[in-house]
């Protein structure tokens, strides 16, 4: 979702390849041998000039212009893949380019969702479905970092400011994730101002968009277009 929340809002336009997890492409494996996704792949064309020579005499020799295509780029890290889109097109200045310490403070608040919120989260997800009595336990080590963005939201309505950012869409998936492992306890809880700022989000025609479904590219191999 981050990948795509990016592509629609850099108004850029990919290739979509739809794939299950279950069935992973030959060709996703061999780019990208760690196997998860998104994985975005740039392919580009090199130009390469070569000297002709007139069959004229004395005219002016001339460049002749052919492309190849190089070694394609992989990124294969959502957050890479935002910053990618973002410095390429950034219509509403998400990454807050005119604040000079802006990204660094969000690129901190980003790492601290995916490498302290998103590890108890996956484990309160699994508490919860296997129906484990350490449930309570990974949802209590969830909530400090809830309990911080609540702060950062009853200052302002998103999280770095009156208008969103990049930081907004990276927390967003996650979040949304959260909110749905115990439905009733997320709305029964201190979370006022995150439960506005999600509910914004999850009603916006870009999550929508976000969200479409495409076919799986194993089954037919139909080029889809995403974005723009």
């Amino acid at each position: 979702m981050r990948a795509r929340l990016a592509i629609l809002l850099s108004q850029q336009a990919v290739y979509i390849r739809a794939i299950s997890m279950k069935n992973k492409p030959a060709e996703m494996l061999l780019i990208s041998p760690k196997g998860t996704v998104p994985v975005l792949i740039l392919e580009k064309l090199v130009e390469i000039g070569s000297e002709t020579k007139s069959e004229t005499k004395n005219e002016e020799s001339s460049e002749a212009i052919s492309t190849v295509e190089s070694k394609p780029q992989v990124i294969d890290e959502s957050l890479d893949i935002m910053l990618w889109a973002l410095n390429r097109n950034d219509p509403d200045n998400l990454l807050c380019s005119q604040q000079v310490n802006a990204l660094p403070e969000m690129l901190k608040i980003i790492e601290n969702n995916d490498k302290q919120f998103k590890p108890s989260l996956e484990k309160y997800k699994h508490a919860k479905r296997f129906h484990e009595s350490s449930e309570e336990y990974y949802r209590l080590q969830c909530e400090p970092f809830i309990q911080q963005l609540e702060g950062r939201l009853a200052q302002h309505e998103f999280i770095m400011g009156s208008t969103p950012s990049l930081v907004d869409y990276a927390l967003l998936p996650f979040v949304r994730q959260f909110s749905k492992v115990n439905r009733q306890l997320y709305l029964q809880g201190p979370y006022t101002h995150l439960q506005r700022w999600l509910n914004h989000h999850l009603q916006s025609r870009l999550f929508s968009k976000a969200m479409i479904k495409y076919p799986l590219w194993l089954d037919n191999r139909e080029k889809c277009v995403f974005g723009q």
